[in-house]
């Protein structure tokens, strides 16, 4: 019963995240919910905390219970450089549990990568677990929230949520750099550090992606 739920989930999650199955899809998806983040009223994410970001990773997660528990997500991660926004590395997670869990949930994270250390630890080509590579808390929201100039974590994390599982959360989960997904997109192998530090240009296709992004 357990395998066979198992693989309900992964059938499941294959068809929920299908729609976004092109890499270009994910960078376009990712301009949008950086920019319902930034609108949602009460709780969008303060103007001076994405002003003084070092980098920014958008994951958009699904999950399904039926018993067990399955998650899959993907998306990007951005940083500053020199230049301006880098170009898109590409990133995914996935993951399954245990409990009386039934139901299933979409639900868009930004994280808000306060410190080069942050940054650095999702440029290494492989993964990166939530929390413990780097510090994760939390970040204010509210427009007019006057942001601490010093983050109280490496991470600040924002969630929405659409479905029937409460307590969103990313805590503990490991992102892992989608290096196929970076080739596929830049025409060529490529290292996420040479996107994200900038030393390989981010192409026109990213303009909308960098134009939600600002400054």
């Amino acid at each position: 019963m357990k395998k066979y739920c198992a693989l309900l989930i992964t059938c499941i999650l294959s068809l929920a995240t299908a729609g976004a199955a092109t890499e270009q899809e994910i960078v376009d998806q990712s301009a949008t919910i950086l920019r319902q983040f930034r609108r949602m009223p009460e709780k969008a994410i303060p103007t001076r905390v994405l002003r003084n970001a070092k980098g920014l990773a958008i994951v958009t997660v699904v999950k399904v219970g039926f018993g067990i528990s399955g998650k899959g997500g993907q998306g990007v991660v951005v940083a500053r450089t020199s230049g301006g926004w880098s170009g898109p590395s590409f990133v995914g997670t996935g993951g399954a549990g245990w409990g009386p869990q039934i139901g299933v949930e979409v639900t868009d994270f930004v994280f808000v990568l306060n410190t080069n250390e942050a940054v650095r630890a999702f440029s290494r080509d492989g993964n990166v677990t939530i929390g413990a590579d780097a510090s994760a808390a939390a970040g204010p929201v509210g427009r007019d929230v006057h942001a601490a100039v010093t983050p109280t974590a490496a991470i600040y994390t924002y969630s929405r949520s659409k479905g029937l599982f409460a307590g969103a959360s990313l805590e503990g989960a490991v992102i892992a750099t989608q290096k196929t997904a970076n080739a596929r997109y830049y025409g060529h192998p490529v290292r996420a550090h040479d996107i994200l530090t900038g030393r390989v240009a981010a192409p026109a296709k990213a303009s909308v992606l960098r134009a939600a992004l600002g400054r």
